[in-house]
């Protein structure tokens, strides 16, 4: 079951990804993250986005392990961190559904919720799941 987590998991860290690359890049979207204060991202928020594409790649890391993928997905190294990514995925949902950009609703919370119930999925699932 872990497995077949996975690859909705790693589609949607993958988008979050390019999302944040195009802010980088300063396309005018938005209004689609960081709260949607802003059309486009502010240096600042540039810099942020540079740490979530690198938090991104350490977070398909632990799903990979956790699902067997890659080594020690059965070690408490592994499993306890996912248990703590549900928990911060869970929260994004709480914090996408109340954001003040109606955008950043509309899209991330639908978005949010795919990824928080993949990373419960294998969490629980756990390396062969």
């Amino acid at each position: 079951m872990s497995v077949v987590a996975l690859g909705p998991a790693l589609v949607v860290l993958t988008g979050l990804t390019v999302m944040q690359v195009l802010l980088i890049g300063g396309l005018p979207i938005g209004e689609y993250a960081w709260g949607g204060q802003h059309r486009t991202a502010t240096p600042r928020l540039r810099r942020a986005a540079v740490v979530a594409i690198v938090l991104y790649a350490l977070f398909a890391a632990l799903l990979l392990s956790r699902a067997g993928i890659l080594p020690g997905g059965d070690t408490t190294v592994v499993a306890a961190p996912t248990w703590v990514l549900f928990a911060y995925c869970a929260a994004s949902i709480v914090l996408n559904a109340v954001s003040r950009s109606r955008r950043e609703r509309i899209v991330q919370t639908p978005v949010s919720i795919l990824l928080a119930l993949s990373v419960l999925i294998i969490a629980i699932s756990g390396p062969g799941g």
